[in-house]
């Protein structure tokens, strides 16, 4: 029996007041000791182009300070890494970081609100090529959790350019990549371990927001598998697994508890539950503005509400109520093969498994 992989562990500055004026060219081998997440490099970049080496942004504790790569809309500090990739007046860059404030709006939150398109990568993974947040022609993938952004700033880039730069990422530190997917995302997100206001942003096909401060209170890891049993919520979901758990509330009693699943290759699923009625998800779900199919199926009787991108590899973004009295929304990674029917074999397998009368936690 091979031996689990050690928890990641990455440096970090003890001050906000220590960020680096402007983030430092770094190479990727050496950049990612500082990062939460696993970093890739690019092995094989379009014709007449070249890579500059990428800069780094150290992750620091949260507060405002003038520093170029900062987060702008909040005091919070995490650590990210940016790669230009230039030749012959075109230029494009990759942005790398852990996307924890939120779960991934449709699995490429950069691409919100822009029709979209999935290619495959590899490995089951899954690229979306459309257009970002200033207009430029962009793409975006997670690849063992990571969020990796593409946005063209100059000249144009084929979607094969686009798609084979993606294919043919690689880890900057092999080592690593099993070391991040063992640890808990609790444990990973900068969110999770400060007290940093979130960011009101869109999550999935269908309407739900967090606003105000951070009310999120994460289960130590090692508790959660006994926090869940404990609960009436289950463990596992098909090949995924349950490893971190928070409950959100608005300073007096818990509105949603959140579950994150995660596989051993680094995809992840999120389950949102609350007492019906009492939480801040509303039925039936209204459509956020991204372009998507929404359907209607039928479990035991009941309507899920599903919202998928693509029928081959999702994301998918699906709703629907237990007859114990809980309301609940499964949101999931893009991946091939986990479209909208495997979808639905994930919310049958957790909806069997819910024994609502054992939740104590949600008011």
């Amino acid at each position: 029996m091979s031996t689990p992989a050690p928890p990641w562990r990455w440096h970090v500055l003890h001050r906000a007041s220590d960020l680096d004026p402007a983030p430092p060219p770094v190479e990727e081998h050496h950049a990612q000791h500082w990062c939460n997440f696993v970093l890739w490099r690019p092995t094989r970049l379009p014709d007449g182009c070249r890579a500059a080496t990428g800069t780094l942004r150290r992750e620091a504790p949260p507060g405002r300070v003038e520093a170029q790569g900062r987060t702008p809309w909040s005091d919070a500090n995490p650590s990210g890494y940016r790669t230009e990739i230039h030749g012959h007046g075109r230029r494009l860059r990759l942005k790398q970081f852990l996307y924890d404030w939120a779960f991934p709006a449709a699995d490429h939150p950069c691409l919100w609100g822009s029709t979209t398109r999935a290619a495959p990568i590899g490995d089951g993974r899954v690229v979306w090529l459309g257009t970002d947040y200033l207009g430029h022609r962009a793409a975006s993938a997670r690849m063992a959790r990571t969020t990796v952004e593409l946005s063209v700033l100059e000249g144009d880039f084929t979607d094969d350019e686009i798609v084979a730069l993606y294919a043919a990422l690689r880890p900057a530190d092999p080592e690593t990549v099993p070391r991040v997917l063992a640890t808990p995302f609790a444990e990973l997100s900068y969110w999770a371990r400060h007290p940093a206001t979130p960011v009101s942003v869109p999550t999935g096909v269908f309407r739900f927001h967090r606003h105000g401060r951070h009310d999120g209170d994460w289960i130590p890891s090692g508790q959660v598998t006994g926090f869940l049993t404990d609960q009436g919520v289950p463990v596992t979901a098909g090949a995924f697994r349950a490893e971190s758990a928070a409950t959100f509330g608005d300073g007096t009693a818990v509105r949603e508890l959140d579950v994150v699943y995660s596989s051993p290759s680094g995809d992840e699923v999120r389950l949102t539950a609350q007492r019906t009625g009492a939480g801040r998800l509303t039925f039936p779900p209204e459509r956020d503005k991204h372009p998507a199919t929404a359907e209607i199926h039928d479990l035991a009787g009941r309507p899920v509400h599903l919202g998928h991108l693509s029928t081959d590899h999702g994301a998918c973004d699906a709703w629907w109520q237990h007859p114990g009295g809980i309301d609940l929304r499964l949101l999931g990674s893009a991946r091939t093969g986990l479209g909208p029917q495997a979808f639905l074999g994930l919310v049958t397998d957790i909806d069997g498994a819910l024994r609502p009368h054992k939740t104590q936690v949600l008011r």
